[in-house]
């Protein structure tokens, strides 16, 4: 029997049986030495509010571990069930400089495969043997990958408000801490608008769902705040919106041509994923560049996108994806096509989850920018290294490694409780009250 904590004082047993000498999980073939991995496991943590999961790999040399990022915010527990309970027993006993085999063993083991949690587990693995890898050779990730292309990262941050004069405001503190990308967003009525406040929690008093969300309102307001943009912020800044797969085909072609004057750096998320496929028609008709992949769950979902004509920017979050072995094979793939990189990377990004985006952006020639966030100075207390902003810019850490690590005593005094985005999603309907997607 063994305990695994999930981030605050309470501990739940979890049976766990691994057989290092089972043939069937055994080394392959022989290995350059004797360092095999002796334990798996995830630590929750929520310093920012923000359930946050991390695996940290032990190793037979002491005092070696490495740590990865496996946050799936929305469904934590079922990533640290995955992970302790299904993939520790595939691995212990193996070398952990075998990172590509690794990988895939945990991915094709379950059979039924390429979602979310069995995808963030994954992640947590593999960007923890990434860690290692670095740690025993004395190097950073980013020179383990073939050293820099450049020397940081730009970033971009977000601004919004419920007003244009309120996002706007934003927007100029942001440009006087040094950003030269922004991403703007407009509060709408009704609860289920995103990436701000409400103007009223009231959309329309009449209908049967009164706080529903109301696509003409967006089409109109959202090039008003452009528009308001550009007269206030100048030519010099570059401009971003994220729709959040709220629209049809047709409207997201709509918009992307009403926000043509404005010069957007990307519009990301114009549609769902769950047609995706008609997205090389919005694409080839978009007079601004499109930016697509927060919500692939797999490497191959991120390669149909690259790959198909139906993206300018590819946006995948690390952790869905496998981590950074899925992730480099991505960035490689975007360079031979055209395509750029901007890894998402908001809050429920961990710090690992971060360094691992810097490390590809400062060593593929494929990066176009880097999703932003501000972490609290808790979560760099729970996070030791944990990268900083300067002046816009992301740069990576010369350590071992990610240079990052974390402090379990820490990390136990922010548990982890169920995401809120439940709550939100829940609300997430037009006036009629039909569901959209969040």
């Amino acid at each position: 029997m063994k305990t695994v904590s999930f981030g605050g004082s309470r501990e739940t047993p979890v049976q766990q049986t691994v057989n290092p000498s089972d043939p069937a999980f055994a080394q392959p073939w022989p290995a350059r030495d004797d360092v095999r991995i002796t334990a798996v496991r995830a630590i929750v943590t929520a310093p920012a509010g923000i359930p946050l999961v991390v695996v940290k790999v032990e190793t037979s040399d002491d005092g070696l571990y490495g740590l990865g990022c496996a946050t799936f915010t929305q469904r934590w527990r079922a990533v640290v069930t995955y992970v302790e309970e299904h993939m520790a027993r595939l691995v212990i006993g193996r070398y952990p400089g075998d990172i590509e085999d690794l990988a895939r063993m945990v991915r094709f083991n379950s059979y039924w495969r390429e979602g979310p949690v069995g995808n963030n587990a994954l992640s947590g693995l593999d960007e923890a043997l990434w860690d290692i890898a670095g740690k025993r050779a004395g190097m950073p990730v980013h020179e383990m990958l073939g050293g820099k292309a450049r020397a940081a990262a730009d970033t971009y941050l977000h601004a919004g408000g419920r007003t244009i004069d309120e996002t706007l405001e934003q927007a100029e503190r942001l440009r006087e801490r040094g950003l030269r990308h922004i991403r703007l967003q407009l509060g709408q009525s009704g609860s289920g608008h995103y990436g701000s406040r409400p103007t009223s929690p009231i959309t329309d008093p009449s209908a049967p769902y009164p706080g529903g969300w109301r696509v003409g309102e967006y089409l109109y307001r959202t090039p008003e705040l452009f528009a308001a943009a550009r007269e206030r912020l100048g030519d010099d800044i570059e401009l971003l919106h994220d729709v959040h797969s709220r629209l049809t085909p047709k409207q997201a072609v709509t918009l992307a041509r009403s926000l043509e004057p404005y010069r957007l750096f990307f519009l990301e998320d114009v549609i769902a994923p769950e047609h995706w496929d008609r997205l090389p028609e919005v694409c080839a008709a978009s007079p601004v560049p499109i930016a697509v992949g927060e919500l692939t769950t797999s490497v191959t979902d991120a390669a149909r996108l690259v790959l198909g004509g139906g993206v300018d920017f590819i946006r995948s979050h690390v952790s869905d994806i496998g981590g950074l072995t899925a992730a480099r094979k991505i960035a490689a793939a975007a360079e031979l096509v055209g395509v750029r990189t901007a890894w998402h990377g908001p809050g429920d990004t961990s710090p690992i989850g971060a360094a691992a985006n810097v490390a590809l952006d400062v060593t593929s020639p494929a990066f176009g920018i880097q999703e932003g966030h501000i972490y609290p100075e808790q979560m760099h207390d729970v996070f030791p290294g944990t990268l900083r902003i300067e002046n816009g810019w992301l740069t990576p850490n010369e350590t071992p490694g990610w240079g990052i690590d974390i402090d379990e005593a820490a990390a136990a005094r922010f548990p982890a409780t169920t995401s809120v985005h439940d709550e939100w999603a829940a609300r997430v309907r037009g006036i009629d009250g039909g569901m959209i997607a969040p």
